[in-house]
């Protein structure tokens, strides 16, 4: 896997600055639901976890370029309802962590993060059932931690993902100018060719940042055999999970009650 070549390509500035749009949370009230998580010197990145009543399980979240992790102190009801537990991983320059986000330090950081998390379970006499979950850019380091450690995984949930980051740079409308495309692609596609435990994958059907083709892609490279691909209709990016909110969470409870 090429991967040091294209990291350095996605770890440009012209790059980063047009793929992160980092932004500061205010600190809760109750900081008992911040988990900091070192990941370099004098820099941490800061995780929010919330539990839920009996739970059955927990998902490690990753979520898009223009969210922090303290957005999901709503939206995390509708996972704990489920009897999911949901611990959300910030990027460094985001909510209340430190550093500046790239590329490769989100890849970097999410494997200490995800080892957190596991000591959090343990501790707390938690399930020890652990689904990773990735929305849109967030879909880069939740492939990079089931790639890696897929036998300490229960299974992959990919929301608004991309199989080919070179060809998010078209999307996005950068320019500058990419390498010619290699077969394997970079990062997702390749890894999830590698990663066999069970894959859903969630995507608006008019997605106008990432094209619906991007899920498909994955989800006939991915080495999976218990897969599926879930197309919310008429929902677009930024809002699948509200346009298509009852078929987008049935199919999230139906695949973790049915792979714990």
């Amino acid at each position: 896997m090429k991967e040091d070549l294209d990291i350095a390509l996605f770890d440009r500035p012209e790059i980063s600055q047009v793929i992160f749009y980092p932004r500061s949370d205010s600190p809760p009230q109750d900081d008992s639901t911040l988990y900091p998580v070192e990941v370099e010197e004098a820099i941490s990145v800061v995780c929010r976890f919330y539990p839920a009543h009996n739970s059955i399980a927990t998902i490690l979240y990753f979520h898009g370029n223009g969210e922090t992790a303290g957005d999901y102190d709503l939206i995390s009801s509708l996972y704990t309802a489920l009897g999911i537990n949901l611990f959300v991983a910030d990027y460094r320059g985001y909510g209340l962590s430190t550093g500046t986000p790239t590329i490769s330090t989100i890849l970097h950081d999410a494997h200490p993060i995800f080892e957190r998390l596991k000591t959090v379970l343990k501790e707390g006499g938690y399930p020890e059932a652990v689904f990773v979950m990735g929305r849109s850019l967030g879909s880069a380091p939740a492939i990079e931690v089931a790639f890696r450690s897929q036998d300490a995984l229960c299974g992959l949930i990919v929301e608004s993902g991309f199989s080919d980051a070179l060809r998010l740079l078209t999307y996005i409308g950068l320019p500058i100018k990419v390498p010619p495309r290699r077969e394997e692609g970079f990062p997702n596609g390749e890894k999830i060719h590698s990663i066999r435990i069970p894959t859903l994958i969630i995507h608006a059907a008019e997605d106008h940042l990432i094209p619906l083709y991007e899920a498909e892609e994955l989800l006939w490279l991915s080495a999976a055999e218990e897969k599926d691909l879930v197309v919310i209709p008429r929902a677009d990016h930024n809002d699948l999970m509200m346009v298509g909110r009852n078929q987008y969470f049935q199919a999230i409870n139906d695949f973790i009650r049915r792979f714990t």
